[in-house]
């Protein structure tokens, strides 16, 4: 067990012939006391800085333990996330690619159904040219039939004979009208 200032201070020294100077011995007693005292209480503030000191390495090796599980955690996260960004980037490319399949299939429907339209349409066209043409033709060909000559001299005949008529009747009316 460790010595005490006071058990210093309480310490009796038998006494013998041709001993040492009570009073100096005292004096250095009292000294060694003091300086004793002096430690002890400097160890005491010294296991207090200590304690406090342990208790804030504590308090910093706990930071320490949270921040490097956070560290952890959010580089999970991250990964997590990146790994998500990147099965969602390639569900919206797959999703993209199928639209852009379906916007060219339907484009290509189009363009074939169009095409078709068209085809059809120059079938009409040439069938109409055809049966315009061969009417044309028709015409023509009534047109240069001898018939129509022998109706503009009918016709030529039927106005002259009515020219006649008209002109015998209008005679007729007035000798009627002088008698």
């Amino acid at each position: 067990m460790p010595l005490t200032p006071l058990d210093i201070h309480n310490k009796e020294f038998g006494r013998r012939i041709r001993g040492y100077d009570e009073d100096e011995v005292n004096e250095f007693l009292d000294q060694v006391i003091k300086d004793y005292e002096s430690v002890i209480r400097e160890n005491k503030e010294l296991h207090n800085q200590m304690t406090t000191l342990q208790e804030r390495l504590n308090h910093f090796v706990n930071i320490e333990e949270s921040l490097s599980k956070t560290i952890i955690v959010a580089q999970e996260a991250a990964d997590e996330v990146k790994a998500n960004a990147k099965k969602e980037a390639q569900l919206i490319i797959k999703e993209s690619e199928k639209n852009a399949d379906r916007i060219i299939n339907e484009s290509l429907s189009k363009s074939r159904k169009i095409a078709m339209e068209v085809e059809e349409l120059k079938k009409q066209a040439s069938i109409y040219r055809t049966r315009f043409r061969t009417l044309v033709e028709a015409q023509l060909e009534l047109l240069s039939q001898d018939g129509w000559e022998t109706l503009e001299a009918r016709e030529i005949r039927e106005s002259s004979r009515e020219a006649r008529e008209s002109r015998d009747s209008y005679e007729n009316r007035e000798a009627n009208e002088v008698y």
